[in-house]
C-alpha cells in the first residue's frame, strides 16, 4: 500500500500546478480576447441603455438562444452585411422580407432605422406576434415572375423607367417601380439595402425585379455623401442575377459569399439606361 501512496503524494503537486498553469493562461487568454472585442466592435454594439434599443437587443439574445427556426443565410453570408454594419451603424436599415433574422438585423443596428417591407400578410402576423417592435409594412407588387424577361426588354422605351423622368413614388408608368411605399421610406436616404424578398421561386410569385430596380433608384437618387450598400439574395437564381447586373451594374460589384452579392453604389442618374455596359 505504501508505494501507491508515495505516487499520490508526488503527482498532487504536478496537478494543482497544471491546473494553476491552466487558470492563469485562461485568464490571460479572456483578458486578450475582451481587449481585442473592445477594439474591434464599436461600443455602440455594446448593451444599448436606450429603452426601445436594449429591449431588442435582449428580445434577440432571447430569441436566437431559445429558437430552433435556421436563418435562410448562412454564418459567412451574415457577416458580409455585419461587416458593412459595423463601420455605418447607427444607419438607415432598409429590408425587402421578413423572416427568422429579421429581430437579429435590427438588433445589429441599435439606435438606428430599420424598416423591414413584406408581402405576405400571414407572415407579418407571426414575425409581429415574436417581435412586435419591428418596423414592418406590408408591400403590394405589380409584377409576377413570368415577366421577367418582358420587363427587362421593354424597360428601356418607358420614359419613367429612365432619368430623367424616373422616380418612384406614384410612378404608375413604369410597372418596375414600387410606387406605394409608405412615406417614411421615400423620405429617407437608405445606407444599407438588404434584398432577400419578395418571392421568386414559382411563376406567379412576385419576383425581385421591382425590388431591385427600386434599390438601384434610390441608391443613385442619394443626396448625402456617401455610397449605398446594396445586398442581394439568391443570385444563384437567373432572374436575380440578370437584374442585378442590369441595374446594380457590375462596376459597382464588391464580393460574392454564398449566393450573397454585395454592390457599393454612388449617387448618379445616368446609371440606368447604360448601367450593364459600364
Amino acid at each position: 500500500m505504501k508505494p501507491p501512496n508515495r505516487r499520490f503524494v508526488v503527482e498532487r503537486p504536478l496537478i494543482l500546478g497544471a491546473l494553476l498553469t491552466f487558470a492563469v493562461t485562461a485568464a490571460f487568454l479572456i483578458t486578450g480576447l475582451s481587449r481585442t472585442m473592445k477594439a474591434s466592435i464599436p461600443r455602440i454594439y455594446a448593451i444599448d441603455s436606450t429603452p426601445a434599443a436594449m429591449q431588442t437587443q435582449l428580445l434577440a439574445i432571447i430569441h436566437y438562444a431559445t429558437s430552433r427556426d435556421i436563418p435562410q443565410l448562412t454564418l459567412p453570408e451574415i457577416r458580409v452585411p455585419f461587416d458593412a454594419l459595423l463601420g455605418l451603424a447607427p444607419c438607415n436599415l432598409l429590408v425587402f422580407g421578413l423572416g427568422h433574422d429579421s429581430l437579429m438585423w435590427a438588433s445589429l443596428n441599435p439606435r438606428g432605422t430599420t424598416i423591414f417591407l413584406e408581402e405576405d400578410s400571414k407572415l407579418v402576423h407571426t414575425i409581429l406576434a415574436r417581435a412586435p417592435a419591428l418596423r414592418v409594412h406590408t408591400v403590394t407588387y405589380r409584377t409576377h415572375l413570368y415577366e421577367a424577361d418582358h420587363l427587362m426588354s421593354s424597360y428601356r422605351y418607358e420614359k419613367y423607367c429612365l432619368p430623367p423622368h424616373v422616380h418612384l413614388k406614384g410612378n404608375t408608368r413604369c410597372k418596375l417601380v414600387l410606387n406605394e411605399l409608405p412615406d417614411d421610406v421615400y423620405n429617407r436616404e437608405w445606407d444599407v439595402i438588404f434584398i432577400d424578398g419578395p418571392r421568386g421561386y414559382y411563376a406567379e410569385a412576385p419576383g425581385r425585379m421591382a425590388t431591385i430596380f427600386t434599390a438601384a433608384v434610390m441608391a443613385r437618387a442619394r443626396k448625402s455623401r456617401g455610397v449605398t450598400h446594396v445586398f442581394l439574395h439568391d443570385v444563384d437564381r437567373k432572374v436575380e442575377k440578370a437584374y442585378a447586373e442590369e441595374f446594380l451594374c457590375r462596376k459597382y460589384f464588391v464580393k460574392v459569399v454564398g449566393k450573397l452579392w454585395h454592390f457599393r453604389i454612388p449617387p448618379d442618374w445616368s446609371y440606368i439606361d447604360v448601367g450593364k455596359s459600364r
